[in-house]
């Protein structure tokens, strides 16, 4: 497997997208592609980053400190799923640059835990010092440190990686060892990182009226509250004055239209994301906007109000303050306290004295911008439709070049830039000398990609093969459909879980054994994060209401032979039943159409083929004028024929399992009768 990733900045657009390409290759070839540390002298291929000076540095401060085991998880002082460079620990450390893991290091061992996304890329990138386990579950660390160390020992974290759940299931794994879990404020993979990334110097910015609907100034009915994530993604603990005549009740209100962010400002700290450094403290008389503050400027300082005492003017503080600031501000009397649990670091939770303690598994700033209003969700709308153009360009010019035989990763990121020569571009990508590889169209290609417009948020991923695909390859991809066709034409009661119906996602899969490992949506946001929580199919996602906007992205991938996944945005909305009321359904917002030559018709119910055709019908009226008003015909009349209308009548024959399993009844009920 692998990987060409463009990322390009436009006047109002932010695009990053991910093409990888799941080749047919023999275990051979994959394996020497990956290291093998049980040779003398191990093999370790050119992907592979020598770690041995940070090892023998990190242990000479962690044996100075008395440390006998570190743990390094991969994520930042907010909790983010994607990180700055300077932020990139696990990376520094282990030579891993996956996603998601968390790195142990001892006096003799090295150990890194990762999912089964990124297995194979670790065997790639790590040298032999390391250990890899094929968990990324904390109960599998923490047995590991329990079978390595003596009861007694000293296991330390930076508190600012660690969210509050984290820690207590450490704590929980780790007591009956008798390990001790020490919080160590200054994180020493820092100390000895001499030439870490150092901090974006780019300027604070705020969004443009026409993109929100509200203005911050109307949050002030919350009396108080201190944000651990970023500004943009505001919502972590919220300290709110507590009345003593009303035990059980917070004056602390908050309502749905944080969801633009509380101040709408955005900044570029973490690549492909609009995020920047900061905390904020709320109260009924002031606003402290903890962030680094040479990065605000005259206008922001403006816009903020910053020169004032008021209410409503915004008191910038110096970023590194927050803790001692809050320390301060939670020492008054008559404070609570109330803990967003899944987006809050240990090191503001230590902090806050447990009797001023109440929680929420998320914040009421999470949940409730997690529905869009009428404003964010046209925008957001607006974008898809700006998106498909540049999706669409893409594939149409896949489609003829790579059969040329000529194309390789590199020259497909340089098309890229080509293609948008006209803009001021920043391009980026992956491949390199040594991974080039060319493109041809005997595989299948999986091109994930995603934008950042001032407007919205993206993600969609298409899956398409350029030569003739296998039975297998084609009743897979079809079945992946069924899947993503079967969630998003669902009807089901306003506050149902995502998690109670994503199994329609894999039903198809699972008629003739097949699954996926991944979950199967995310929410996303309005120029905010790609992945935005608490939205989605997985057990810790909220109820579904009307206007909350999901991914809905079922898969399947076949180890050393091909990938599919087929993703779309989607939004809920009010469906009309013949009954009831406070129904809801999706809407796919993403109107990119599907490879038709991996389609089998024969498989899908007249109930799929119909909700297809009406999809491919919004796409030629959303679509269409948009690019012929950018004078893109051919790409517009590509847009034609691959949303061509299938035939439904075809369809009367291709009958879903169940109803066939309903019909053999009924066969044999009626030979019975007889």
């Amino acid at each position: 497997q692998t990987a060409l990733t463009y990322c390009v900045v436009l006047p109002l657009l932010y695009l990053c997208a991910l093409l990888l390409s799941v080749t047919s290759v023999g275990a051979a070839a994959n394996k020497q592609a990956e290291r093998n540390c049980s040779l003398t002298p191990p093999y370790l291929p050119s992907t592979a980053v020598n770690t041995s000076l940070q090892l023998q540095q990190l242990r000479e401060k962690m044996q100075s400190l008395r440390i006998s085991a570190y743990i390094i998880p991969g994520t930042d002082a907010h909790l983010s799923e994607y990180i700055a460079s300077r932020d990139a620990r696990l990376a520094f450390i282990t030579g891993f640059t996956g996603s998601a893991g968390t790195a142990v290091v001892t006096q003799s061992k090295a150990v890194l835990w990762t999912d089964s996304r990124y297995w194979v890329q670790a065997e790639r990138q790590m040298d032999c010092n390391w250990e890899l386990e094929k968990d990324a579950s904390i109960s599998s660390v923490a047995e590991w440190l329990m079978s390595e160390l003596p009861p007694g020992s000293p296991v330390s974290f930076d508190p600012f990686l660690f969210s509050l759940e984290t820690y207590q299931n450490y704590a929980s794994y780790l007591e009956s060892s008798s390990l001790h879990l020490e919080p160590k404020a200054v994180n020493l993979v820092d100390v000895v990182w001499g030439d870490r990334p150092p901090l974006s110097s780019e300027s604070i910015f705020r969004l443009p009226d026409r993109v929100i609907s509200m203005i911050f100034f109307l949050i002030l009915i919350v009396h108080l509250f201190v944000c651990s994530l970023p500004v943009s993604l505001c919502g972590a603990i919220y300290l709110c004055k507590y009345k003593e005549s009303e035990k059980l009740h917070l004056l602390c209100s908050l309502p749905r239209y944080l969801s633009l962010g509380l101040f709408n400002l955005r900044g570029n700290d973490i690549p492909y994301n609009p995020f920047f450094y900061s905390y904020t403290l709320l109260t009924l008389n002031e606003i402290w906007l903890f962030v680094h503050t040479e990065r605000v400027t005259k206008d922001v300082e403006e816009y903020l109000t910053a020169h004032c005492s008021d209410p409503l003017c915004v008191q910038l503080k110096p970023y590194d303050s927050v803790l001692r600031d809050l320390t301060t501000y939670i020492g008054q009397p008559g404070v609570k306290v109330w803990i967003g649990t899944e987006y809050t670091n240990y090191a503001l939770y230590e902090i806050i004295p447990q009797e001023k303690l109440i929680t929420s598994t998320y914040s009421p700033v999470l949940t409730s911008k997690a529905v869009k209003d009428q404003t964010e969700e046209q925008v957001l709308r607006d974008a898809h439709v700006r998106d498909a153009v540049a999706v669409i360009q893409l594939l149409m010019w896949l489609e003829k070049a790579v059969p040329q035989g000529n194309e390789t990763e590199l020259s497909a990121a340089e098309y890229v830039n080509k293609l948008l020569v006209s803009f001021p571009v920043f391009l980026c990508c992956s491949p390199s000398v040594e991974t080039n590889r060319r493109l041809t169209v005997d595989e299948m290609y999986l091109v994930d990609s995603g934008g950042q417009y001032l407007d919205g948020t993206t993600d969609i991923t298409r899956t398409v093969h350029w030569g003739t695909p296998t039975p297998m390859q084609k009743e897979a991809f079809t079945r992946v459909l069924m899947g993503n066709i079967e969630i998003s034409r669902t009807v089901f009661p306003s506050g149902t879980r995502g998690v109670n119906i994503e199994m329609l996602g894999r039903r198809a899969l699972w008629e003739v054994g097949l699954n996926y490992g991944h979950g199967t949506g995310h929410g996303v946001g309005n120029y905010f994060g790609v992945h935005e929580w608490p939205v989605g199919f997985q057990t810790n996602n909220i109820p579904f209401r009307a206007g909350m906007f999901t991914s809905i992205e079922p898969g399947y991938y076949k180890e050393n032979d091909f990938g599919i996944r087929i993703e779309d945005i989607a939004v809920t909305v009010p469906a009309q039943t013949k009954y009831g009321n406070n129904y809801l359904t999706f809407d796919t917002v993403s109107l990119v159409p599907y490879d038709r030559k991996l389609i089998d018709i024969a498989l899908l119910s007249s109930e799929q083929l119909q909700w297809l055709n009406n999809y491919y019908m919004t796409i030629r009226q959303l679509v269409g004028p948009e690019l012929v008003k950018q004078g893109l015909h051919e790409e517009n009349d590509w847009m034609l024929k691959n949303t061509d209308p299938f035939p439904e009548f075809g369809s009367s024959a291709s009958i879903c399992s169940s109803s066939l399993t309903l019909i053999a009844l009924a066969v044999t009920l009626f030979h019975s009768v007889d």
